[in-house]
């Protein structure tokens, strides 16, 4: 099997295990680390298709980069995020496009731009670390690179890589280079800070309580998990940010029910801060739009990533939104989707 076969097959697998194996129970420590929110996702380019939940698994990482990160020393960032009128995100041959992040150049052949993919986390010996190789249908053709501008660059079995930020025209998955940029480097964690969270339930008269919450009794799992027609999964958000001792707020959105009447039967198994409220779209509802999405993966529209997205939506980590990708998400409703992307067009 070759490289790229087994990045495919790992996509493809992923996939599968989401759709096959929703948990029915919250996991509030995973909501802990990520903050309470289906995001971030535009900051850190590396942690794109992880953040996305379809398929973000203990044994998945995203490779290479390691704990850096490109920018271009302003506010534009290498993936956009898409909330609202995805139309754009919408790439057409001869647009003008951005995009940052890897750069794989094979002797003999054009260089390309590779997509932050999730990869299996395997620790190489230094020199024993395979050539770098991006799978074809993920990668965009460069030409007219200068390689010699490329930021961390190194060469692994004669393939030299590196990050670069370019700016040009786009056609049939190549991009013709006008303005190539050397990104700064900095690590991920340098001066990350998480802001509060906007918790979508006014606070009580008192304000939210700051005692441990009851959210991992078995009462609370077995509620939710039969009520997954009903509601989404749980969030915890943290109103006052993350910090020792600030109150957290389980957060359920619910559909198809009244909230209230779905409150008041939650609130006889869990006491801690709450907040229900109105949302359009169960978890049962996502997953089935989700359903469709896994089958894309694989298909050479550039789809790599999917899961929950914020509310009411199915997030989408991609290549590029082109008109193919846009048809293929046309049957389950445009407006059911967040995207996000690496190629973003400059307008």
């Amino acid at each position: 099997m070759n490289p790229t076969d087994e990045v495919d097959d790992l996509l493809a697998r992923a996939g599968a295990r989401w759709r096959a194996d929703q948990p029915s129970a919250p996991e509030p420590d995973l909501d802990r680390i990520m903050g309470g929110r289906r995001r971030p996702r535009a900051w850190v380019p590396a942690l794109a298709a992880a953040s996305v939940a379809a398929i973000a698994a203990a044994a998945l990482t995203v490779l290479p980069g390691g704990n850096q990160e490109p920018t271009a020393g302003t506010s534009e960032t290498p993936q956009s995020f898409a909330e609202g009128n995805q139309d754009d995100l919408l790439v057409r041959d001869g647009d003008r496009v951005r995009v940052g992040g890897q750069v794989i150049a094979v002797p003999g052949k054009d260089p390309v731009y590779c997509p932050p993919l999730p990869q299996a986390a395997i620790g190489w010996p230094k020199g024993k670390e395979p050539a770098p190789s991006c799978p074809a249908q993920y990668a965009v053709t460069l030409k007219n690179l200068d390689l010699s501008k490329l930021a961390g660059a190194e060469t692994i079995k004669g393939v030299r890589t590196g990050q670069a930020i370019v700016t040009g025209v786009w056609t049939g998955r190549t991009i013709d280079v006008q303005d190539q940029e050397r990104p700064e480097t900095r690590s991920i964690t340098a001066g990350l800070k998480v802001p509060p969270d906007e918790v979508p339930c006014p606070a009580p008269a008192g304000g939210w309580k700051t005692v441990p919450n009851t959210i991992d009794k078995a009462a609370v799992a077995d509620f939710l998990a039969g009520r997954e027609n009903q509601a989404t999964d749980p969030r915890l958000l943290y109103p006052k940010g993350r910090v020792p001792g600030a109150p957290e707020v389980y957060t359920i959105g619910v559909a198809h029910v009244d909230p209230a009447a779905f409150r008041t039967a939650f609130e006889k198994v869990y006491d801690g801060n709450l907040c229900v409220h109105q949302v359009k779209y169960s978890k049962t509802d996502l997953a089935r739009i989700g359903a469709s999405v896994g089958d894309l993966i694989g298909k050479g529209l550039g789809v790599y990533a999917y899961g929950p997205g914020d509310i009411d939506k199915f997030g989408i980590t991609a290549l590029v939104y082109d008109e193919k990708l846009k048809a293929a998400l046309a049957p389950a409703g445009l407006d059911n989707f967040q995207l996000e992307v690496s190629v973003k067009p400059v307008k």
